[in-house]
């Protein structure tokens, strides 16, 4: 370990030249990036992304040198126990539970109990009235089920895939990937001076990037094997990670269930506009289930293979981005991850406000910045530990070519010690409503006035139609009006690819000429413009919110043991805005007298809409309060007989546990529900009635 130590400084010099390096790289990308208005990719474009690619084999080689060098400092013990209790309360409460477990379950499936579909409806509530309302959004409700043509021409038939292989005795299937990086992560913990450790840590660093017959002969190299039972292992194949079906009994139309909500609001996305005036900007948000079909689901709800989405497209001018309620958040604090962190020591976020990272270029425009402040704020009320989230943003390499930028709301797991990827907020600049507007035929632009007309110079494409005529026929009207569609950018880059003889220029889906078509330049007076939208999309995963959620809310009261089942109180700390049940009734003992007063406060507290529950079991009124504080109830009223003397009844706070008295049932009802909406603070409410002990 000495010498380990010694070679810090070494390693940390190689660290820092690496992270230069791909800072040097990400530039030169990103100019090229930035004068690259068309969808495609140029050569060059493709040469230096490869060269990205390769520095950041480099900063991860280097990172994970220094790593294992670094004195060990993991709390892998810790974080076991927590996922064990944590899932286990979840499990017990039925919070959650495996789908169809009276057949064996199913991987990657979870039914919401009870309680667990309550926080998640709350939650979704939440962010309704955080984003949509206040916003004043579009909302849409799209089919799970999907045609293939759409699928395709967002790109996820051909390329959502992951590489798998299968036990050869039992047909158990693992994702190639993950399978051999936990192989050579063991090796590597096990044999720190291997003799392929250099290589091995490349593989690491770059097992993302491995096409299926290297990763095929990696494999076989390192003599990779089914975890679970150590039989070998097939060769690798591609597996499509969505699922397919077919629309109708003669199966001739194939279809898949979505594995994002998004296309659904890109297809719909004339209609919106039209919903708007056709004005921009404008948002249209939805909530709706996804699917994928995950090859080793694993983590609880952190992988399913069917879960919940909440996302917005927000359809912006890309030539103006600025948002006219930016101010609001101007002053918001986040744990900001920019590429500079990650590419220098001590590589850690760093507290800023979004304006000041907006100001300085840190996050590329002011929609962006809006919403990535308004998710901190949308977090920070559900109950997130903000120690334990992060924006981090997207490094050049790991962005698509069309991108402006991207960032992901990161939260800790305190269960796997890992930042967790809950929510993505991308710029996608107008690649999606291209896309579409490309494979449908269909328009899909939206037109921009100015405010005051000017002349412009415009070169526009003349289609020769009967040159057209006579080579295409019938589908010689579908591309010329194509053809006439084209925006200035579309023109400019179909002449450019003609002359310089490339003749590679498709037009709904036919292969276009120099014979086809001529340019010219034309000076006219116009008083706007048809563009494609750009697209900020925030994507919220439902399930992992609220599994990150769970984590940070759950502990055990001060001075006890974990280890002790029978005795420990374990509490799940939720607000009042996400618990399940936002007041438990309690008499002080199973009697007859108490019978009248709990009708009167249960009927009170339903009538001001706070959902509560009786418990009234034999149990001691101890033991009854630590079950209410592991269900995540934030407020208890008890009847005792006092209150059958007089009427009033207590209210108890979870966190605290300590109680207040009220003269009335009325009274009681009316601090809970002001509690619960977050209009005062419990240390207010004590300070005015004082703490009562009986």
């Amino acid at each position: 370990m000495t010498d380990a130590v010694e070679q810090l400084p070494l390693l940390e010099a190689a660290l820092d030249a690496a992270s230069l390096a791909y800072k040097k790289q990400s530039q030169i990308v990103a100019n090229l990036r930035a004068g690259n208005n068309n969808r495609n990719r140029t050569d060059q474009l493709q040469k230096e992304e490869t060269n990205l690619r390769d520095c950041k084999r480099q900063v991860d080689a280097a990172k994970r040198a220094l790593q294992a060098a670094a004195p060990e400092t993991n709390s892998d013990t810790q974080a076991k126990n927590v996922a064990a209790a944590v899932e286990g309360l979840l499990r017990r409460r039925f919070f959650i539970a495996p789908s169809f477990e009276i057949y064996g379950g199913v991987k990657g499936l979870y039914d919401y109990g009870p309680p667990g579909c309550a926080v998640k409806n709350n939650l979704l509530a939440v962010w309704r009235q955080h984003f949509i309302v206040e916003e004043g959004m579009l909302e849409l409700e799209a089919t799970c089920l999907t045609p293939a043509p759409v699928l395709k021409a967002s790109g996820h038939v051909d390329k959502f895939n992951d590489l798998m292989v299968e036990d050869v005795e039992t047909s158990d299937a693992y994702r190639a990937d993950h399978l051999l990086g936990e192989h050579l992560e063991n090796l590597l913990q096990q044999h720190p001076q291997h003799e392929h450790k250099d290589e091995m840590q490349h593989l690491l660093a770059t097992i993302d990037e491995l096409d299926q017959k290297q990763m095929d002969v990696y494999l076989r190299k390192y003599e990779v094997t089914a975890p679970d039972t150590g039989n070998a292992v097939t060769k690798c194949y591609p597996f499509n990670l969505m699922f397919q079906t077919s629309i109708g009994p003669s199966a001739t139309q194939p279809a898949y269930l979505r594995p994002e909500t998004a296309q659904g609001i890109f297809v719909n996305f004339k209609r919106l506009l039209e919903s708007v005036g056709g004005k921009l900007p404008f948002a249209c948000a939805q909530i709706g289930l996804s699917f994928r079909n995950e090859i080793a689901p694993k983590g609880g709800l952190l992988r399913v293979r069917e879960f919940q989405q909440a996302e917005i497209e927000h359809f912006v001018n890309p030539e103006d981005k600025s948002h006219a309620k930016f101010a609001q958040v101007r002053d918001v604090t986040i744990n900001m991850f920019g590429r500079e962190q990650q590419l220098h020591r001590p590589y850690k976020p760093v507290s800023i406000t979004v304006g000041e990272a907006v100001e300085k270029g840190f996050i590329d425009n002011e929609t962006l910045g809006y919403f990535i402040g308004r998710t901190s704020m949308f977090v920070e009320q559900v109950g997130m530990n903000m120690k334990f989230v992060r924006f981090r943003q997207h490094l050049e390499h790991e962005m698509a070519h069309y991108a402006s930028d991207c960032w992901d709301l990161e939260i800790m797991s305190l269960s796997n010690n890992k930042w967790v990827e809950c929510a993505g907020l991308a710029d996608r600049s107008a690649y999606d409503l291209g896309n579409h507007s490309e494979k449908s035929g269909s328009e899909l632009r939206a037109r921009v006035n100015y405010a005051e007309p000017k002349r412009v110079e415009e070169v526009v494409c003349v289609a020769n139609k009967g040159t057209l005529g006579r080579q295409f026929k019938r589908d010689a009207q579908g591309i010329i009006k194509q053809l006439s569609a084209m925006d200035e950018e579309e023109v400019k880059t179909l002449k450019q690819q003609l002359e310089t003889g490339e003749c590679k220029a498709q037009v709904s889906g036919f292969d276009i000429g120099p014979e086809h078509v001529s340019f010219r330049k034309e000076s006219k007076m116009v008083s706007g413009k048809s563009l494609y939208p750009s697209v900020i999309e925030p994507s919220f995963g439902v399930g992992r919110i609220l599994w990150c959620l769970w984590e940070h809310c759950y502990y055990v009261r001060e001075g006890e043991d974990e280890a002790d089942a029978q005795t420990v109180r374990r509490v799940l700390a939720l607000p009042g805005c996400v618990a399940p049940v936002k007041c438990c009734v309690l008499p002080l003992s199973k009697n007859v007298v108490f019978e009248s007063l709990l009708a009167e406060v249960r009927q009170k507290l339903s009538a001001a809409g706070l959902v509560n529950r009786v418990d009234d079991s034999g149990t001691s009124i101890g033991k009854r309060y630590a079950r209410a504080d592991e269900m995540g109830t934030p407020l208890g009223i008890t009847v005792d007989f006092e209150s059958v003397k007089d009427g009033s009844v207590t209210v108890r706070e979870r966190d605290s546990t300590a109680q207040i008295r009220c003269a009335s049932v009325a009274d009681a009802v009316d601090v809970v529900r002001r509690l619960v909406a977050g209009e005062t603070a419990w240390s207010d409410v004590l300070a005015s009635y004082g703490n009562f002990r009986a």
